[in-house]
């Protein structure tokens, strides 16, 4: 197995958890934050530019997963970097939007 194969599937899968969010909020018709707002990842993207984001999230995400190398979801040492990649950006995602969204941020109560 390749090292960067690997790499390349962790963030094949951070990338299609980063579309989810994007292409939800867009189609539902919200802005969203997004890395093109002020301050980017801070401030409102409309809901168009979320849906484009989120879709080219979800292509290069494909890219990296279906056409770097042989990937099989039912080998765990392939779809186990791809789960982390979705996981640790969930998590950071999380964290990251709770605090404009009403998430808990903490373990303060």
């Amino acid at each position: 197995m390749n090292w960067i194969h690997l790499v390349s599937y962790f963030f094949g899968g951070a990338l299609a958890a980063n579309a989810v969010p994007h292409f939800v909020a867009g189609t539902l018709g919200r802005s969203f934050q997004s890395p093109f707002a002020k301050p980017p990842g801070q401030g409102l993207s409309s809901a168009t530019v979320n849906v484009v984001w989120g879709f080219f999230n979800a292509v290069v995400a494909y890219l990296l997963v279906a056409r770097v190398g042989d990937f099989h979801p039912r080998a765990t040492s392939h779809i186990l970097p791809f789960g982390l990649g979705v996981l640790l950006v969930s998590i950071f995602s999380a964290r990251h939007f709770g605090q404009f969204h009403g998430g808990n941020t903490s373990s303060r109560a």
